[in-house]
């Protein structure tokens, strides 16, 4: 089935991606190693499937990214193991949210980015909103 957004361009993949880098590159050393073992993975596009599932209406809000996993608060010795944890970046709605401004897009990224890896270290929407990466 054919996604309902529009193409990205080569030249929007490859700044987006650069700009995801230098965010990457730019964090503390004891993060960036935790990368890893915790993927990043960029798409365009969030799926229609993955949008249902997290009950998201594509017409009233936007998904930037997401943290597949558990929270490392939330793990147990005692739990049986999940598949391994990831970061899923969308560029398009990222892209979008720019709105063409090369800054804008730069600092997305890096919220996005936060805010996916303060997910994973076990913080909620509330305790991201207070450290402005909500």
């Amino acid at each position: 089935m054919t996604e309902p957004w529009p193409a990205i361009s080569n030249s929007e993949r490859k700044l987006f991606d650069q700009l995801l880098e230098q965010a990457i590159d730019n964090l503390p050393p004891h993060v960036r190693a935790m990368l890893d073992e915790l993927p990043v993975i960029v798409e365009d596009w969030p799926s229609e499937e993955l949008l249902a599932e997290m009950e998201i209406d594509p017409d009233e809000d936007d998904l930037l990214g997401v943290h597949w996993g558990t929270p490392l608060t939330e793990r147990s010795v005692e739990a049986q193991p999940d598949l391994p944890d990831e970061i899923l970046i969308f560029r398009g709605p990222i892209l979008d949210y720019a709105d063409g401004s090369k800054k804008e897009l730069r600092q997305q990224i890096r919220i996005t980015l936060l805010h996916e890896i303060g997910h994973h270290f076990g913080l909620d929407e509330d305790d991201l909103d207070r450290l402005g990466y909500g």
